[in-house]
């Protein structure tokens, strides 16, 4: 029993880890954003290469330097 509460709290540290994250772009600011969920406003939109999931901050970050409408400011 011990053990599987051990386990528990350590996968619960761990969640944050297994985040998704998106680059997102709002058609009203023009800017985009890197965000853990999925858009549900109707001005945002997942961009880049077919709306690509990263599984880290630092791929959405590089990747999204890539995304030729977040070059446009």
């Amino acid at each position: 029993m011990s053990k599987l509460l051990v386990a528990a709290v350590a996968l619960s540290f761990a969640t944050p880890a297994f985040a998704d994250y998106y680059i997102v772009h709002d058609s009203t600011t023009k800017k985009c954003t890197i965000t853990e969920s999925r858009p549900t406003v109707a001005t945002t939109k997942v961009v880049g290469p077919d709306g690509t999931v990263y599984k880290t901050r630092e791929e959405a970050t590089s990747a999204m330097k890539t995304v030729k409408v977040c070059e446009e400011r």
